[in-house]
């Protein structure tokens, strides 16, 4: 049977889009996203914060295109990738693992959030495999087609019914 892995995120970019390319000529992206909670402590009272850093790296060309031009550091941003962990060793020898949210070539979402400043707002959403680079800017609601069938406009429920 085969599993599902898929992570989704909705938060604050902390950083500006980082971009490098790599040995073998293509580009990758890097996003550093903050998600966060707040509470009440019950003994205290006091308001409580937890924030949690996400690292997303972007192997879809046109994904990281798009990050690279809309977004900045502060920015809403809801992404949804593939969870990877990785590792590598470090100047000292020592061995380092990291987990990241990896959008790949044709898998991913990318949805812009809110305004420039992240508030409220339109959205933009751009998938792993969408034909045009153009936003799809505050999408419309679908029209609900006429149907042909008559439907009773009262709510009566059939008493027969054995369930």
């Amino acid at each position: 049977m085969a599993g599902l892995n898929k992570a989704c995120i909705l938060g604050n970019l902390g950083t500006d889009p980082e971009s490098r390319m790599m040995q073998n000529g293509k580009k990758v992206v890097n996003l550093r996203i903050a998600t966060s909670q707040s509470w009440t402590d019950r003994a205290s009272g006091e308001r409580k914060e937890r924030t949690e850093w996400h690292r997303i790296v972007i192997f879809n060309e046109r994904l990281g295109e798009i990050a690279e031009k809309y977004l900045q550091k502060g920015r809403s941003v809801y992404v949804e990738g593939e969870l990877r962990t990785r590792s590598w060793t470090d100047q000292t020898g020592q061995e380092k693992y990291t987990t990241e949210i990896v959008l790949d070539a044709f898998r991913g979402e990318l949805v812009l959030v809110g305004g420039n400043g992240g508030g409220e707002g339109r959205s933009s959403s751009y998938g792993g495999d969408f034909a045009s680079a153009a936003p799809r800017q505050g999408a419309a609601p679908a029209r609900k087609q006429e149907s042909s069938w008559d439907v009773p406009s009262d709510n009566h429920l059939d008493d027969d019914i054995p369930f």
